[in-house]
């Protein structure tokens, strides 16, 4: 394997604090290229968009780079690529857009694994029109949720199935092309989360079924905001309420007041990152500051890198949950045959919030909640106060899985 992972943390500065994160589900650490990408935009010649003086032109640049990098990320067209503040943001704005046609006898389904922003906004759309919630079940003693619960709940009725592609809590990956398709047999459309899938996955949102997909950057190394992805002809459809002088063009109607383009450039920057993961951490620049070709495309290049993460990941998940098993009382909630490098866990007797508190006093970041999948949370009996995620990134090493399972271990045997 080429992955160069010290290499790779050599572009973090946060990482020079000595805080081993195993937080990334929650918000990865962000390289410096990212930082400079959103300072040089900011501060450097910056107006309104438009297509005068270089101010101009650098705004506008910035939305058409994002626009691009994002759709090479997520295999989509530039011109469905949606900018939001979050992914609860756009989902909030596009129940509101789509439930304008829904009325008394419409159906909309969602999931109990899903994170609640991806569950609150449509049922709360549904209670507005007077649609009906139809809830697909997932199985908490396996993690899985099958096509099968899905189809439980269709009906000729359906008109949006919203479910995730990976749960934030427990990385279960359903199977969403399955979905998908028993979604568009009756006529319904798919509203797919893949905030926690796009931090561990390559994604194609047309081999998913997607018709709708929304991701966060902030949990693949950018900056904070949301990203949707829709074919741009579906997003035509929708007419969102907006200011009368704003344009009527797609994907720009469903964005609202002037765009922040310093984000936008960040974001660009995390996708141009994302791709040299496949060459070690190699940036495209040599020794002396200057900057090389690579033959392949950028979305050749995120492929390629998604793939040498993911076997980096898949070693340290292996060794992460061969030490877990190994600790006593741990139970063990991330259970599913295909799963992100996250895991859910508690011990027998051991107080999650305590556990977490105690490891954040060696400077190891791994957090306790229901971390907003409440639904999920309670269905796995936990409640609202969750369990312990151990969550795994771009830049987490074996030694951090060591000094993670020794603090376990510690704290667990009561060797303080």
């Amino acid at each position: 394997m080429s992955y160069d992972v010290e290499n790779i943390r050599s572009h973090f500065p946060s990482l020079a604090s000595g805080i081993a994160h195993f937080d990334g589900p929650g918000g990865t650490q962000t390289p410096l290229l990212v930082g400079h990408a959103i300072s040089n935009t900011l501060t450097g010649p910056l107006s309104n968009r438009g297509q005068g003086v270089r101010s101009e032109l650098n705004a506008d640049e910035a939305v058409g780079q994002f626009r691009a990098a994002m759709a090479d990320l997520l295999g989509a067209d530039p011109r469905g690529i949606v900018y939001g503040r979050s992914a609860t943001q756009l989902t909030y704005d596009f129940a509101r857009h789509l439930s304008k046609t829904w009325g008394p006898g419409d159906e909309i389904v969602v999931t109990r694994l899903d994170h609640d922003s991806n569950i609150r906004p449509w049922v709360q759309a549904a209670a507005q029109v007077g649609a009906t919630v139809r809830w697909a079940e997932f199985d908490p003693t396996t993690g899985e949720l099958p096509a099968s619960a899905i189809a439980e709940v269709l009906s000729e009725r359906t008109r949006v199935v919203a479910v995730t592609a990976a749960s934030n809590l427990i990385g279960t990956k359903p199977p969403v092309r399955e979905i998908a398709d028993l979604a568009h047999a009756v006529g319904a459309l798919v509203y797919v989360d893949g905030v926690h899938y796009t931090a561990h996955t390559s994604v194609d949102v047309t081999a998913l079924g997607a018709d709708f997909f929304v991701c966060s950057p902030y949990k693949f190394l950018g900056p904070h905001c949301g990203v949707l992805a829709a074919d741009p002809e579906v997003l035509s459809l929708l007419h969102p309420d907006k200011l009368k002088p704003s344009t009527d063009a797609v994907p720009e109607r469903f964005e609202f007041g002037t765009l922040p383009y310093e984000i936008m450039a960040g974001v660009t920057a995390a996708v141009d990152f994302l791709a040299t993961l496949g060459n070690s951490g190699d940036t495209g620049v040599d020794a002396a500051g200057l900057g090389y070709a690579d033959p392949r495309s950028r979305r050749e290049r995120l492929v390629a890198s998604s793939a040498e993460l993911d076997e980096h990941e898949n070693l340290l998940r292996s060794i992460l949950d061969s030490g877990v098993a190994k600790l006593p009382g741990a139970i063990v909630y991330s259970r599913a045959a295909d799963r992100t490098p996250t895991l859910l866990v508690e011990f027998d007797g051991i107080d999650s919030q305590e556990l977490a508190r105690f490891l954040a006093s060696r400077d190891i970041a791994a957090g306790a909640s229901s971390f907003y999948a409440l639904e999920a949370s309670i269905a796995l009996g936990l409640g609202e106060r969750g369990a312990l995620r151990i969550g795994l990134a771009p830049y987490n090493t074996v030694g951090e899985i060591d000094r993670l399972l020794s603090g376990l271990s510690a704290f667990i045997t009561g060797g303080q």
